[in-house]
């Protein structure tokens, strides 16, 4: 696989995708209005797969951003968490990664920590990504090569290489397999969203973000993207990059963090592989 550096590499000037990005704004920002206006309200939901909880509001956010998307831009592919999977999107150049509501069960629970994400990637390489926490009326935003954004704010990754468990967020066996590299103290709270936590990495509220080893295509392209130009990076342990669009969709654990600490983390897991 290709490293950080060459995908960091891989940008995409300013205005080649504004007509997209325009796009991309006003149907996220509808989407989670419509998430917001089901917030709390009684709705049927059930388990799909082994655990993985869904919602009528799930499927009618889905399908209002699948409408309009796919509507503007019939030419490209379409991969989402509630959509059945379509393989034509292996042969599109540009395609739709979407989790309409990520954080379903935070979102199910009255919960504020769930988000509406939405990436464009082009040759597998996110190149817009946008993250929409309606509760708190948090836009990010982000187009390769042109920097990242909270409601219109440049946002950047935390500075420094320190490991301090209460600006980790990740799942606790993994966030404690830093041992002696990690600072005294205890560890940050849950975040239900996984494009959420990312994003809180990225505007440098957190330091570092892990992803278990269950994560897909949907909970990563936009937020993978927003810490990337943010100024961080989101590698899988080892340091090699995540490639979206592919048949397998599922990613093994993964590490969002500025420059400096993802380096000393993919470092350490090097010594110390879980496996």
């Amino acid at each position: 696989m290709p490293d950080a550096e060459t995908v960091s590499d891989h940008a995409v000037a300013d205005g080649v995708f504004a007509r997209d990005a325009v796009l991309l704004t006003g149907v996220v920002r509808e989407a989670g209005a419509l998430a917001l206006s089901l917030f709390r309200t009684e709705l049927r939901n059930w388990i799909k797969g082994k655990s993985s909880p869904v919602s009528e509001a799930d499927i009618a956010v889905n399908d209002l951003l699948e409408r309009r998307l796919r509507d503007a831009t019939p030419d490209y592919g379409w991969l989402s968490e509630e959509s059945v999977d379509d393989p034509a999107r292996l042969g599109k150049r540009r395609v739709w990664i979407v989790d309409p509501i990520d954080g379903t069960r935070s979102y199910l629970a009255g919960l504020e920590d769930w988000c509406v994400s939405v990436g464009l990637v082009e040759d597998g390489i996110p190149v817009l990504g946008a993250v929409f926490v309606p509760t708190s009326d948090e836009f990010f935003f982000a187009t390769r090569g042109a920097g990242a954004t909270r409601n219109g704010s440049i946002i950047h990754t935390a500075p420094g290489a320190k490991l301090d468990p209460a600006r980790i967020v990740g799942p606790k066996p993994l966030v404690e397999r830093l041992g002696d590299a990690l600072e005294p103290g205890k560890i940050h709270p849950r975040i239900g969203s996984l494009a959420l936590k990312i994003c809180r990495a990225a505007e440098g509220r957190l330091d570092v973000a892990f992803a278990g080893g269950h994560s897909r295509d949907w909970d990563l392209a936009a937020a993978d993207l927003i810490v990337h130009e943010a100024g961080g990076l989101m590698t899988a342990l080892t340091g090699d990059v995540i490639v979206y669009n592919r048949p397998e969709v599922k990613h093994e654990t993964l590490v969002a963090a500025g420059q400096a600490r993802h380096a000393r983390v993919v470092e350490h897991f090097r010594q110390h592989p879980l496996f």
